[in-house]
């Protein structure tokens, strides 16, 4: 059996397995049903491995075993391999869900936090600084930034940043919004994202910036997270941001800012 590479390689990243797994798996698919030796002789994985890869794939929902004797497997519809792994990922995050969640209260959680705490006198703050890849990495930054804002909010964002923010971040803003935090965006705003702009004005005063093209965001004029890429000519996955706690430059940022505030023109 010749499986690509290339092939082998997109099954691993989908399914999240081995290369010892995709490569007894597809095997066991050309056949349908197979021995454990047979499988060895045509997937190149050692015989001292397959059983553990083929216990390991069952578990997983990708074959069953078939009964008497000799022991076969038996390959599943691709389709049937799909749904059962997601159900499966879904189980396996509700319980790890359940069990992060159990941890409020925790003696765990308050030694975490004792040990935190302890750390944090150490550390200058300048040195409370540090570079985030990936956009999913970033909007979890930014949206614990927003958790912790006790006075003032600012976000320049660009136009799919707005709609973006406002997926991942708009439950983040009402909160903000009910502890008496000052929230101000500023973004380019068209008819393709006007009504965004609205849902926003809710928890925040929202202006149309036409001339600046910026992605930052400044926290109690104290903490401040800004992108380094054109969120419009680079992937997700690449997307950069540095963020800094540092009340000097936040602040200079800021006063920067309110010059240009002045100037847009308010969302209608």
């Amino acid at each position: 059996m010749i499986v690509k590479d290339e092939f082998l390689s997109r099954l691993r990243k989908i399914f999240d397995l081995n290369l010892y797994e995709v490569k007894v798996w597809t095997a066991l698919l050309s056949r349908g049903t197979s021995t454990a030796g047979e499988l060895s002789n045509i997937s190149d994985v050692p015989r001292s491995r397959t059983y553990d890869i083929l216990e390991s794939l069952e578990k997983k929902g990708f074959i069953i075993m078939k009964l008497g004797k000799p022991i076969k497997f038996i390959a599943l519809k691709p389709e049937e391999v799909v749904e059962r792994v997601k159900k499966n990922l879904m189980k396996k995050a509700q319980d790890k869900s359940k069990r992060l969640e159990s941890l409020k209260g925790d003696d765990v959680l308050d030694e975490l936090h004792t040990l935190f705490t302890q750390g944090i006198k150490f550390v200058e703050p300048s040195d409370l600084s540090g570079s985030l890849k990936g956009r999913q990495n970033l909007y979890n930054h930014l949206d614990m930034m927003l958790r912790d804002a006790e006075q003032t909010i600012t976000i320049v964002t660009t136009h799919g940043g707005l709609n973006r923010k406002f997926e991942a971040l708009m439950p983040s803003l009402e909160k903000a919004k009910k502890r008496g935090v000052t929230v101000r965006i500023a973004a380019p705003i068209d008819k393709n994202n006007i009504k965004v702009a609205k849902d926003f004005s809710k928890v925040a005063e929202v202006r149309n910036v036409e001339k600046m093209k910026a992605r930052f965001i400044i926290v109690d004029s104290n903490q401040l997270m800004f992108m380094l890429l054109d969120d419009e000519k680079f992937h997700p996955n690449y997307d950069t941001g540095v963020w800094i706690n540092t009340e000097f430059f936040a602040s200079a940022l800021e006063q920067m800012f309110e010059i240009a505030w002045k100037e847009m023109k308010k969302a209608k």
